[in-house]
């Protein structure tokens, strides 16, 4: 198994990853309120890159089953039900429902990897199922970063770093990593000790405090909180197959 990491989607196209196997990454906060989203029982997660085009699509759906979610500049946008904080996700909010969802880095980076063989979506708060995924096949892995405008997040490239790590240690067969995984794990094993502490730190963490979602670190940065699997189908997000879930969904405790 050979391991790549890109830092940001600028880096790449549909056409480069298309048939690839993909991992995409975005610690805060789109991964987490994804995986966040599924173990509360939301049916299935559409991600967009645009507003104009989540509009689109929720206004050709019928009934209240579908539900707007997304944020600009970490802030939810008007006339969406939802902004992209994990803690707005709760179980009576989004059970059964169907979310057209939009973010600045990570419905782009999800979007921008559609045409992928097989796509999960990974943070903190699930990393060892979907390391366990990863781990299934012997096939080559690529980890998608959603960055911060096309730029490196530390946030999830230490979370990359975290996952390289796990299948490194887990694959009996030999792994080969790409320059840019080992420098992620590198960064995993020098800045991972204490990942609260890390998110807190990081530019876009220290943005999300001062605009009133300093809440929202301490839940993307519980490890395995969840057991889920996200898992790209088609041109929604749902849990993976085998991925199990409760019956009664669980909110990540701050």
């Amino acid at each position: 198994m050979r391991i790549d990491l890109l830092m940001s989607p600028h880096q790449t196209d549909d056409l480069t990853l298309r048939d690839k196997k993909i991992v995409v990454v975005d610690v805060l906060r789109a991964s987490t309120t994804i995986a966040t989203a599924l173990q509360n029982g939301a049916r299935e997660i559409i991600p967009v890159a645009s507003i104009e085009r989540a509009v689109k699509i929720s206004g050709s759906l019928f009934g209240d089953a579908i539900l707007r979610g997304g944020e600009r500049n970490g802030k939810m946008i008007d006339g969406f039900n939802l902004g992209n904080s994990p803690a707005e996700y709760a179980e009576e909010k989004i059970k059964g429902k169907v979310i057209i969802f939009c973010t600045t880095n990570g419905s782009l980076a999800i979007e921008r990897a559609r045409y992928a063989r097989t796509l999960y979506v990974c943070g903190f708060v699930n990393i060892t199922a979907v390391a366990e995924a990863v781990e299934k096949d012997d096939s080559d892995v690529t980890i998608l970063c959603a960055g911060k405008s096309g730029l490196l997040s530390l946030e999830d490239t230490i979370c990359a770093g975290m996952l390289v790590r796990m299948v490194s240690d887990e694959k009996t067969s030999s792994v080969d990593l790409s320059d840019s995984a080992l420098a992620a794990a590198t960064l995993h094993k020098s800045l991972g000790r204490n990942i609260h502490k890390m998110v807190k730190g990081t530019e876009h963490g220290k943005y999300l405090q001062s605009i009133g979602f300093g809440d929202d670190l301490s839940l993307c940065s519980q490890v395995d909180a969840f057991s889920v699997v996200p898992q790209l189908i088609g041109n929604a997000v749902k849990l993976k197959a085998d991925s199990l879930r409760p019956e009664t969904g669980v909110q990540i405790s701050a």
